[in-house]
């Protein structure tokens, strides 16, 4: 096992929710979105990550793996005059609810300040152990 095995884990986890964080912002930016380029209203993104492991080095922290579309369903409001509106007057707009959101981003949030402290922690760690050596 190499010193640096907990700091290659501990960048993963950065990246991955670096990556979680820039979906989620997506999402909140696209909430009233009603057209997009494929069209119809933009639907919830979901980040999807697994453990990265390899036989002979052992763990290597997380991987994303696919950035998913939400399968619920997107909500009807009754607005006939709006452009978007069907035929009987509903506009389809996106599947996010801001309080999930809200939600998911503060526990990205702490996520990846706890890969920063964890990652310092290890520096200092290291560091220690070639202060002994001196």
């Amino acid at each position: 096992m190499s010193v640096f095995n907990g700091m290659r884990i501990s960048a993963s986890g950065l990246s991955a929710e670096r990556l979680r964080i820039d979906v989620i912002s997506s999402n909140v930016a696209n909430v009233k979105t009603t057209r997009t380029e494929n069209g119809g209203a933009y639907v919830r993104k979901i980040a999807s990550f697994q453990e990265n492991y390899d036989e002979k080095l052992g763990m290597l922290g997380v991987k994303a793996v696919s950035i998913e579309e939400d399968k619920s369903p997107l909500r009807k409001v009754y607005e006939p005059n709006n452009p978007d509106a069907d035929e009987e007057g509903y506009v389809e707009y996106p599947n996010v609810d801001l309080l999930v959101e809200m939600s998911d981003l503060i526990s990205a949030s702490r996520a990846y300040e706890s890969n920063i402290d964890t990652l310092n922690a290890q520096k200092d760690m290291i560091s220690k152990a070639l202060e002994i050596g001196k």
